[in-house]
């Protein structure tokens, strides 16, 4: 079994919320065989209720809230410096509700992931549930994505489905496509750990050879 000192990519993850996403790499990481272990989890929102799960499970957990700070640059240079001190090697973003500046993206270009409510490019933004089920969709999922300076538009890694039930709301679909982003998230962030998955200088991602798409096309393991 793989001590938690001996694995060799460490992370950061920015929330904003409840931490689910966070929970589910940071159990992941656990796991012998996972390349990786969470170090750092930062919130800018002091009563974000992922800050007490991370420390639940050993993380250090801190809270940057944006209201401390007199502007957006001077808030993401706090985060940052952060992130610098915890000599990190790759950053998920896990429900971080703020839009990062072109200058904070470009520090971790190609080392910094997401994940996103819909299926990409569908549904950008906001409300992705009930936009899916106004717009008349039949499926609906999450993409997780390398971040690149437009919303929601860098490289996808990999993506998930589920069904949009005739009698669903928001609440019901957001309720099956949780599930499927905790699967999907701590399998792209292994990819991206192991080195089975980049972004290029063309913003396009490149996989390793060894990487095999599932026969649904859903989940590239």
């Amino acid at each position: 079994m793989v001590n938690q000192s001996d694995k060799n990519k460490k992370i950061g993850i920015l929330i904003s919320g409840g931490g689910t996403n966070m929970q589910a790499l940071a159990q992941a990481c656990l796991e012998a065989d996972y390349p990786a272990e969470v170090k750092l989890v930062i919130s800018d929102k002091a009563d974000a209720g992922g800050l007490a799960r991370a420390e639940k499970l050993g993380i250090q957990a801190i809270a940057i809230p944006r209201k401390d700070f007199d502007s957006k640059a001077a808030h993401e240079t706090a985060i940052l410096t952060a992130l610098g001190d915890a000599n990190l090697d790759f950053l998920c973003l896990a429900g971080y509700m703020r839009l990062l500046s072109e200058d904070f993206i470009k520090v971790w270009q190609g080392r910094m992931i997401n994940i996103h409510p819909s299926i990409l490019p569908l549904f950008a933004g906001l409300n992705t549930h009930q936009r899916a089920i106004d717009a008349g969709c039949r499926v609906h999922g999450c993409s997780v994505h390398f971040v690149t300076a437009g919303m929601d538009e860098g490289p996808i890694i990999s993506q998930a489905i589920v069904p949009i039930l005739p009698d669903d709301n928001a609440d019901t679909l957001a309720a099956r496509v949780i599930k499927v982003e905790h699967q999907l998230y701590p399998r792209c962030l292994k990819l991206l750990a192991s080195g089975d998955v980049k972004m290029d200088d063309h913003e396009r991602a490149i996989f390793g050879k060894n990487i095999k798409i599932d026969a649904d096309q859903q989940l590239i393991s």
